[in-house]
């Protein structure tokens, strides 16, 4: 028996769409068993506690493993699979990256590690079409981003554990690829540039941990105006999070979850977030969540 824990993930944190992202100490738990013969897989929602029916050949985690298979030609069979899902789907939470790195990392370590780890990063980017969740799903921290004619680059930095993310998660979900319709197909310098000078503010207040400046580098023009559309009182939860004392406040990855991030004062953000979208008619919870500088790992 194997069990493999991998973190959620908060991409984009205002500017850096599709490029900036970090791993949360909020895990999904997969364990692997022996059986005689054949491939199982039971998904437990640890919030509820039902067991969630989703087709194997849906399953982003048995993909991952049939492309681990693939690749190094060896058949991976007779396994049960148990995944604990605590990281909620289609919230913006980077779920998808967590089964599709999850998978990749299972799959290597039963076929006997004969895949690097770029490698593996390679083939989750291609999997999940970019790599502002995957790549902080396997490394953990704050991790940057690039795609090169080479593949991908990438940096990645510790967080302190004392930095505090509040993460509101709305009930109701939106799919990426819906919400990506939303965007427009083309932007101005000026949004470019208003973008860019964020991304590189937001970078050096992490490098630093100097977040007096957060609220200003994690504004954005590329993405959030349009999906906030979709999300009744974004700019409501938004403003009650800085008036409770937030550094930064952003969009999770394509929403409806939002982040706030903060070093106190974590219950009175999120109790005024939450007011917030109540005033909107919108049911939501709120977690306080540290950064995972780990990522995913072989933990038995």
């Amino acid at each position: 028996m194997i069990k493999i824990r991998v973190p959620a993930t908060t991409a984009n944190l205002g500017p850096g769409f599709d490029c900036l992202g970090i791993a949360l100490n909020l895990y999904n738990y997969i364990t692997i068993e022996k059986i005689d013969q054949g491939l199982e897989a039971v998904l437990i929602d640890q919030t509820s506690g039902s067991i969630l029916d989703l087709p194997l050949e849906n399953n982003l985690f048995v993909q991952a493993l049939s492309e681990v298979s693939k690749r190094t030609g060896q058949k991976i069979d007779g396994i049960r699979i148990t995944e604990e899902i605590n990281i909620p789907f289609a919230r913006g939470l980077g779920s998808s990256a967590s089964a599709v790195v999850a998978g990749l990392v299972a799959a290597n370590f039963l076929t006997g590690e004969s895949l690097g780890e770029e490698e593996l990063i390679e083939m989750a980017v291609k999997m999940e079409g970019h790599p502002d969740n995957v790549v902080p799903a396997f490394k953990g921290g704050f991790v940057i981003n690039a795609i090169s004619n080479k593949g991908v680059c990438y940096k990645k930095l510790e967080l302190d554990g004392d930095l505090k993310f509040i993460v509101l998660i709305p009930d109701f979900e939106l799919k990426t690829t819906a919400v990506r319709q939303a965007l427009p197909g083309q932007i101005g310098y000026p949004d470019a540039v208003f973008n860019i000078s964020r991304a590189a503010l937001l970078t050096a207040s992490f490098y630093d941990r100097d977040f007096r400046l957060l609220r200003t580098a994690m504004e954005d023009k590329l993405h959030q105006d349009y999906r906030s559309r979709l999300i009744p009182g974004f700019y409501q939860v938004m403003e009650a999070a800085y008036e409770a004392g937030a550094l930064g406040v952003a969009l999770s990855g394509s929403g409806p979850t939002m982040i706030a991030i903060a070093k106190e004062n974590m219950d009175e953000i999120g109790r005024a977030m939450l007011e917030a979208f109540k005033e909107n008619e919108i049911k939501a919870r709120y977690l306080v969540k540290t950064v995972d500088n780990q990522g995913c790992k072989v933990i038995s």
